[in-house]
C-alpha cells in the first residue's frame, strides 16, 4: 500500500487519530482473495471514495465496515472501538445501498423512521423525521410512497433513512449508478453539500473517476484487492503512484522511459523523443524502467520546431475542443486541439516537462 502521509500520525502521535483504522484486512471467497491485506486510515468529517475497476475489492471493504461481511484476517477500529463481533445494527454506521432498498408499502416518513425503530431509539420520532426530510429537501413529501417519487427523490429518502440515526460513518454503495447523467451530476452536488452540512464522514464506492473527483476529499484507489494510492484527488491526478493509477485516472499518455538520474523529487529520463527532466515519484533509481505520465493538457501544438511529431489516428468532438489520439514513434499519445485534425495528419507537439510526472511502471 502507498499511504497518504497526511493521514498517518507520526511516531510522536501528533495529529488527530483516524475515525476508522483498518489493519491487515483480508477477505477470501473460496480460492479468490477479494481483499489482500489492506491498511487504511479514514479521517473524521471527510468524504472518502473507494475507487477502482469492478472486482477490485472496494465494495467488499465497504461491506466489512458495515458488518455485512466478516474479515478473514485483520482488524477494524471505529472511533477507538473494535468492530470485531459487533453486528450491523449495533454499529454506529449506516449504509445507502445501490438499490435504495425502500419499503414500497411504507410512506416516505415511515421509511425514514424505520432506522430509528430498528435501533430502538426513543424520543420524538415524528419531529426527527420531519427535520431529516427537510435536511434532504423532501420536507413536503413525507406522505408519499416510493413509487410516487423520481429516482433522485428515492435516493434522498435512502440517505435520510441512513442519517436520521446520526451515525459516525455513512456508507454509500454506488447509489447514483442507476440514474441518468443529468440527475447524477445534480445529486453529486447535493450529496457533497449534505455531507458538509452534516459533518458526517461519508465512505462512497464507485468505479467512475469523474464522480470520485467531484465528490471526494480523499480517494482510495484500489486494484486487484490492494490499495494502490490513498490521497487527495489533486495528488492522485498530478502525482500518480504508478502506471495503473496514471492510466485509470484522467486518460494519460504513458511513455516508457529509462531513469538516468533521480534526486530532489526530480528525474532525468530518456524517452523516445529525447531526454526529459520532470518531477518524479520517490524510490526511482538510476537504470530503472519507469513511465512518463503526460496528461492531455501537457501536450500543445508546437509554435516552432516541434519536439514530437505525432500522426493522428482519431479525433472526437468534445464541445470546445477535439480529443485527439495519435502515435509518435509507436507511442500512443492523447491531447486536445481547438480545430479538428484528420486521421493521418501529422501534428507537431511540445511537452510541458514541468507538469508531466515520472512514476513507477508497476
Amino acid at each position: 500500500m502507498i499511504a497518504a502521509a497526511a493521514l498517518t500520525r507520526d511516531d510522536a502521535g501528533a495529529g488527530p487519530p483516524p475515525l476508522l483504522a483498518a489493519r491487515g484486512l483480508v477477505k477470501r471467497y473460496g480460492a479468490t482473495t477479494a481483499v489482500a491485506g489492506c491498511d487504511l486510515d479514514l479521517p473524521e468529517r471527510a468524504f472518502t471514495t473507494l475507487l477502482g475497476p469492478s472486482g477490485c475489492g472496494k465494495t467488499t471493504i465497504l461491506r466489512m465496515i458495515g458488518g455485512f461481511e466478516v474479515p478473514d484476517a485483520g482488524s477494524l477500529v471505529l472511533g477507538g472501538r473494535s468492530l470485531a463481533g459487533v453486528p450491523p445494527e449495533r454499529r454506529p454506521v449506516n449504509t445507502v445501498f445501490q438499490s435504495y432498498a425502500l419499503f414500497p408499502h411504507l410512506t416516505v416518513a415511515d421509511n425514514v423512521a424505520f432506522s430509528l425503530r430498528l435501533r430502538q431509539r426513543g424520543g420524538d420520532v415524528a419531529r426527527r423525521v420531519a427535520r431529516t426530510l427537510v435536511d434532504v429537501r423532501l420536507g413536503d413529501l413525507g406522505h408519499r410512497y416510493p413509487h410516487e417519487l423520481s429516482g433522485g427523490q428515492q435516493q434522498r429518502v435512502a440517505v435520510a433513512r441512513a442519517i436520521i440515526a446520526e451515525p459516525q460513518l455513512l456508507l454509500l454503495d454506488e447509489p447514483l449508478s442507476a440514474l441518468d447523467r443529468k440527475m447524477r451530476l445534480h445529486l453529486q452536488t447535493e450529496l457533497k453539500d449534505l455531507q458538509r452540512r452534516l459533518q458526517i464522514a461519508f465512505v462512497y464506492v464507485t468505479h467512475d473517476q469523474e464522480e470520485a473527483f467531484a465528490l471526494s476529499d480523499l480517494i482510495v484507489l484500489m486494484n486487484e484487492g490492494r490499495i494502490v494510492q490513498c490521497a487527495a484527488p489533486q495528488e492522485i491526478y498530478a502525482r500518480p503512484a504508478n502506471a495503473f493509477a496514471a492510466d485509470f485516472i484522467g486518460g494519460a499518455s504513458l511513455i516508457p522511459v529509462r531513469v538516468r538520474a533521480a534526486s530532489g523529487g526530480r528525474a532525468d529520463v530518456d524517452t523516445p523523443f529525447g531526454p526529459v527532466t520532470a518531477p518524479a515519484a520517490a524510490g526511482l533509481a538510476p537504470g530503472a524502467d519507469a513511465v512518463l505520465v503526460v496528461r492531455p493538457e501537457h501536450l500543445a501544438r508546437a509554435p516552432g520546431e516541434p519536439a514530437v511529431h505525432a500522426r493522428v489516428t482519431h479525433a472526437a468532438y468534445r464541445g470546445d475542443r477535439y480529443a485527439v489520439e495519435a502515435t509518435a514513434q509507436g507511442v500512443p499519445l492523447r491531447f486536445s486541439l481547438a480545430e479538428a485534425p484528420a486521421p493521418g495528419d501529422t501534428v507537431g507537439l511540445v511537452l510541458d516537462e514541468a507538469r508531466s510526472f515520472v512514476t513507477h511502471a508497476a
